[in-house]
């Protein structure tokens, strides 16, 4: 445990590294699937592919604030829309790098929800060459065995990790002591962790054609889901994992045993919301060798409220709710709880959090929001003597539970809901003009 609620560690309390990964479509003119190459080059530092060819990756640096790294994704995004909007880069790193801005114009699609699709072949694999041609044939294992469509939902993956100051403080700065930390956070956010999602959940709507219906292009449909990636209908593997956090080779050996029986080619394919995850390249030997480095979550919505980023509140109250995981006594997962914290995240995902439960380790139940209410009273007790700016944070998302109007799913329903198709493709135009302003 690390509770920095102790007098020695309180003036340290959010010493702490962020980075930010966000992806995101190019789309056309017509607002359909770019399918011209990725116009920034290979060894673009910050900005790369993920599954689709062109599907973009942000990627910033480690910052020691919330600001700093949403301020650093901002002003990539502002790269990427110039460059698809014909302009000059701005003053960033990116000014150095040779872009091959498309012949037409394209634009960024600022949802978590894809576009409008017409068939698997709209969904072009990303094709990497020499070296890294491995990445090409483990994409066309993934449009294999996942389908091509799952591969578009794009969110935000949010890296924290304590820092040096307050782990020496709290005499966990060594190897072992740091790992043990880590472990308790990553089972906290396992249990609890369901609440973020209820809290930056912006994908209410899809079009039609993101489930082969035949309905008519840029017809809307309303799943009944507030983020279809994160609920039943998205980025899920086809078994529900149960992890081991009592130590790093526990932890390790795990996901090694679902490789060794073929449930996952490699330990990346493991679509879980949290990760555990060391310096540098992630791969288990380097973790069980050099130990964790930092905590991923990978549950956050793209904003299209903030052009399709994400609210620097948002990602405060993530550090809060990492910290107050580590100042809770340990949780001590089961199996079956593992399988109930799963689909407590994809009730979270819900656009009714009246009606969606949450299904408590003791075997008690209650709606999402209600007990998404007792979280946040618990965080706002835990951090009550902590500067007012916590409280401001923790009151910004209670307001989403109190006030449902307030929570991005539903205003993204009624901004964009109707027509999605078109309201989007006006927006994504918008951000780009106004980028190349």
């Amino acid at each position: 445990m690390l509770d920095v609620r102790d007098a020695k560690l309180r003036p340290l309390a959010f010493d702490g590294n962020f980075g930010l990964e966000r992806e995101a479509l190019r789309v056309t003119e017509d607002g359909h699937m770019a399918h011209t190459p990725h116009p920034f080059p290979a060894d673009h530092p910050r900005i790369v592919r993920d599954f689709c060819e062109n599907q973009t990756e942000i990627n910033t640096r480690v910052w020691p604030t919330a600001e700093e790294a949403v301020g650093e994704l901002k002003a990539l995004n502002g790269d990427i829309l110039r460059v698809l909007g014909g302009s000059q880069l701005a003053a960033t790193e990116s000014d150095a790098i040779n872009c091959v801005p498309p012949v037409n114009l394209e634009y960024l699609w600022p949802f978590s929800n894809p576009p409008p699709l017409s068939g698997e072949d709209d969904v072009v694999p990303a094709k990497f060459v020499g070296a890294q041609s491995g990445k090409s044939s483990y994409r066309d294992y993934l449009a294999a065995k996942y389908g091509r469509y799952l591969m578009t939902y794009c969110g935000i993956h949010v890296n924290f990790s304590f820092g040096d100051r307050l782990l020496e403080a709290g005499r966990v700065a060594l190897p072992r002591d740091r790992d043990a930390l880590y472990l308790h956070v990553a089972a906290g956010s396992v249990l609890w962790g369901w609440l973020v999602v209820a809290l930056t959940a912006a994908s209410p709507v899809a079009d039609s054609s993101l489930f082969l219906l035949e309905s008519g292009e840029g017809d809307d449909i309303f799943t009944g889901f507030a983020s279809v990636r994160c609920g039943d209908l998205g980025y899920w593997n086809h078994f529900t994992p149960v992890n081991d956090f009592s130590s790093v080779e526990a932890y390790a050996n795990a996901i090694r045993g679902y490789v060794k029986r073929g449930q996952i080619a490699a330990p990346s394919e493991l679509y879980y919301p949290v990760r555990l995850k060391p310096r540098g390249a992630n791969r288990l030997e380097t973790l069980v060798a050099e130990g964790i480095d930092h905590i991923e979550l990978r549950c956050v919505d793209l904003n299209p409220l903030v052009g399709g980023l994400v609210d620097v509140r948002d990602i405060k109250f993530i550090q809060l709710f990492f910290l107050w995981c580590a100042g809770r006594p340990p949780a001590r997962l089961t199996e079956r709880d593992q399988a109930q914290a799963v689909r407590n995240f994809k009730n979270a995902a819900r656009y009714d959090l009246n009606l969606a439960r949450i299904s408590l380790p003791d075997g008690t139940s209650a709606s999402v929001r209600e007990i998404g209410l007792r979280l946040l009273s618990s965080m706002g007790r835990f951090f009550a003597d902590f500067p007012q700016e916590v409280a401001d944070v923790i009151a910004f998302e209670r307001e989403k539970l109190e006030h449902p109007e307030r929570r991005y799913a539903e205003q993204v329903h009624e901004r964009f809901g109707g027509t999605f198709a078109q309201k989007g493709l006006a927006f994504a135009k918008k951000l780009t003009e106004d980028a190349n302003v």
